[in-house]
């Protein structure tokens, strides 16, 4: 049993994630309390990563997509951890990024790339519908279809569907955050859309079969 922990609290527990998204810029925050400036790269958060392995936990990271470069290195220093990048990886659409969709994700592309070829990390499909992404469709006078989200997740979720694959990627709610844009329904919808045309094997990866698999679940 792990220090400090119930015998029910121990077997239940499968991973840590703690508020790591941070951006200069005060316009992009989705924390209410975002986190001090430099986290990531600090070495007494390093320490607590290589902890993990010991205690065969994983770490989740929701970062933006100006942190990738912290979390790789996170990723290939500590290749015993499993970690599961959150939310495809943060692109952002806010502030200096508002009207540079293009140009954000070249960058974010080339950095997922890097990530992908870790094979200590998995991503998490979804969270797309955060202020923070640019997408604003809680702007519009009806909420999007599922046809309209495929659409404009289509290019994220594919690019990390096509360089991690589907058993290193994981399709996700960010509910009950997300719902401010559309409902559970739709987004779900939204997914089955995009993966329409997968074979049976590779839906059952991204729907159920790698969180079970990562996070080690019955």
């Amino acid at each position: 049993m792990r220090a400090g922990l119930v015998p029910a609290v121990a077997n239940r527990l499968r991973g840590i994630r703690t508020t790591t998204a941070w951006h200069e810029d005060p316009a992009i925050r989705s924390n209410p309390k975002p986190p001090p400036p430099g986290l990531l790269s600090s070495e007494a958060f390093r320490q607590g990563i290589r902890c993990l392995a010991q205690a065969n936990l994983s770490l989740d990271v929701w970062a933006y997509h100006t942190q990738l470069d912290e979390v790789t290195d996170i990723a290939r220093q500590n290749p015993d951890v499993s970690l599961i990048l959150d939310h495809v990886g943060g692109p952002l659409g806010l502030g200096p990024y508002a009207g540079q969709r293009d140009a954000v994700f070249v960058d974010w592309k080339a950095d997922i790339a890097d990530l992908a070829a870790l094979p200590n990390v998995t991503v998490k499909l979804g969270g797309l519908g955060m202020k923070t992404t640019g997408f604003a469709f809680h702007e519009l006078p009806q909420p999007p279809g599922s046809d309209e989200l495929a659409e404009a997740w289509r290019p994220y979720i594919q690019t990390c569907i096509d360089l991690f694959g589907p058993d290193r990627c994981m399709f996700e709610s960010n509910f009950p955050v997300d719902k401010g844009m559309f409902s559970y329904l739709i987004l779900w919808n939204a997914f089955k859309r995009i993966v329409q045309k997968f074979t049976e094997s590779e839906k059952t990866a991204l729907f159920s079969g790698t969180a079970t698999r990562v996070y080690r679940l019955p």
